[in-house]
């Protein structure tokens, strides 16, 4: 079966090439904006069932992958910054808070079957000056990372503590999930 993953995001092919998945990549360019009185769980949801789904349209014969990942800071949701400015907004909201990053899958079966996931990451932040958010932003470039971090790099400096299940959904693909997702379909890089 040919599997696509339904993402522009470096890191995420990244993290489904190291599990030894033989995959194309597609990307949806959907309109991510929240929708009105949207809560996080049900963004990150959304998005990435839209995500699939627009990708399964192109490849019916595929099973396709749909994800993405924002941060909750309570009811406020902080997707990717896209600029300098916002980045340094986001972590400045962060600094010395508890956060929940989402990370969403959607697999979406030739024939329309869907399974969907959402796993959760508590993050906690250390207190951060403001010059050295402006120093990280500037170095690590997260402009296009959940809350205007990127864990795998140096944003790890600016965490205390992470409480996950899964510790490659704060990356953004919760490969557990997926793992178990896909075998459940036939995919299986450790069988023949």
């Amino acid at each position: 079966m040919q599997l696509i993953l339904g993402s522009s995001s470096p890191y995420r092919r990244a993290q489904l090439a190291t599990l030894a998945y033989v995959f194309d990549t597609d990307v949806p360019n959907i309109d991510e904006a929240p929708q009105q009185e949207e809560i996080p769980f049900d963004l990150v949801s959304r998005l990435a069932r839209e995500k699939a789904q627009v990708i399964a349209q192109r490849h019916p014969q595929a099973v396709v992958i749909g994800a993405d990942q924002v941060a909750a800071v309570g009811v406020a949701t902080l997707g990717k910054p896209l600029t300098v400015k916002r980045a340094i907004e986001q972590l400045t909201t962060l600094s010395g808070q508890s956060a929940e990053f989402l990370s969403a899958i959607c697999v979406v079966e030739p024939g329309g079957r869907i399974h969907s996931h959402v796993e959760p990451t508590r993050v906690t932040f250390r207190g951060l000056a403001v010059d050295e958010i402006e120093q990280y932003v500037a170095l690590d470039q997260p402009l296009d990372c959940a809350g205007g971090i990127r864990s795998e790099g140096l944003g790890l400096h600016l965490i205390e503590q992470v409480e996950s299940k899964d510790p490659s959904a704060l990356i953004g693909l919760p490969l557990i999930a997926l793992s178990k997702i896909l075998r459940t379909i036939g995919i299986n890089p450790l069988s023949n």
